[in-house]
């Protein structure tokens, strides 16, 4: 039986850290793809040489050529330029939208059946770019950012109340970027609602080091972007896929009509199996909530049409 095959394009820190994290987690086979061939070469061979210490079974390759990730089941794209200290995700937006257009063809010629779990930014944008280019329907191009924007609201929240962070249930909407919309409403910690443990001062200041969670990093590092959590949660992503988990996870989707949405990529929950988007629960919005989502999915169009002027 032939086993499962992840391609990673883009072997920079998320890069090379979502091959370890699939490697790892003996998900299938690892292909780790670069412009630079001998950096993805080098790195594939020694995470390879860490497989016997570690104990995991996976094939590991790497290289510039395209061809290497033949018939992948999943490929993740983080190609592309890291924010760097006062960027925003949206100064990428031409120079990145270039890369993945680049990525995204490579993708279809050689794994026409591929589901693309997109990590580069201004990451809702560039689903956008990636779905044209690659012409996946919507099912199989996703996007990363709500998987990674969950896991840093409830890692805030167990660090306030002192808690296991496997005691909180916690997501985010909207585009990735300062107008997602964490949803306080929704957020459980053991089962006890959140609104239940903190008063809303503190869930205001969770909230907003939710929305600057990787301008915080980025303003630490100094010289990059965070990697260890964006990789974990494309993994986690690619896991749910190659395992038909039946995930319900936060992500971004091509949204039509869901949410009162048309033709915009934007963070949902999203059922997530075999054929990659398998379905979009509608949850009950309040009114603050359904202003937030809209405000949040008119930046994510604005940057949509800024990439259409530019003919991206």
């Amino acid at each position: 039986m032939r086993r499962p095959k992840i391609s990673v394009i883009g072997a920079g820190f998320v890069g090379s850290t979502c091959a370890h994290w699939a490697a790892s987690k003996e998900l299938g086979d690892v292909v780790l793809i670069d412009i630079n061939g001998d950096a993805a070469k080098g790195k594939a061979l020694d995470l390879f040489e860490a497989s016997p210490v570690e104990g995991f079974d996976s094939t590991i390759q790497g290289g510039s050529d395209y061809s290497l990730t033949k018939d992948s089941d999943v490929v993740i794209v983080t190609a592309g330029l890291p924010r760097k200290p006062g960027m925003s995700r949206d100064d990428l937006l031409s120079t990145n939208a270039k890369i993945v257009k680049e990525c995204a063809g490579q993708v279809a010629r050689y794994s026409p059946n591929a589901v693309m779990i997109i990590v580069s930014n201004p990451l809702d944008a560039m689903c956008h770019v990636a779905m044209k280019a690659s012409g996946f329907p919507r099912e199989r191009v996703l996007g990363m950012a709500g998987v990674l924007d969950g896991a840093r609201f409830r890692a805030f929240i167990a660090e306030e109340l002192n808690v296991s962070v496997e005691d909180v249930q916690a997501f985010v909407f909207g585009g990735h970027g300062d107008t997602m919309v964490p949803m306080p409403r929704y957020v459980s910690v053991g089962g006890i609602p959140l609104e239940q443990l903190l008063p809303k001062d503190k869930i205001d200041a969770i909230v907003d080091r939710t929305r600057k969670g990787g301008a915080e990093i980025v303003g630490l590092l100094k010289t990059g972007s965070a990697y260890y959590a964006p990789a974990a949660s494309a993994v986690q992503m690619a896991e749910a896929i190659v395992r038909d988990k039946k995930r319900y996870l936060p992500c971004a989707v091509y949204l039509n009509g869901e949410y009162g949405t048309q033709n915009l990529f934007c963070g949902v929950i999203a059922k997530l199996g075999a054929k990659g988007l398998e379905g979009i629960p509608v949850l009950e919005l309040n009114e603050t909530e359904k202003g937030m989502f809209e405000k949040s999915a008119f930046a994510v169009r604005e940057l949509v049409e800024a990439m259409d002027k530019l003919g991206l």
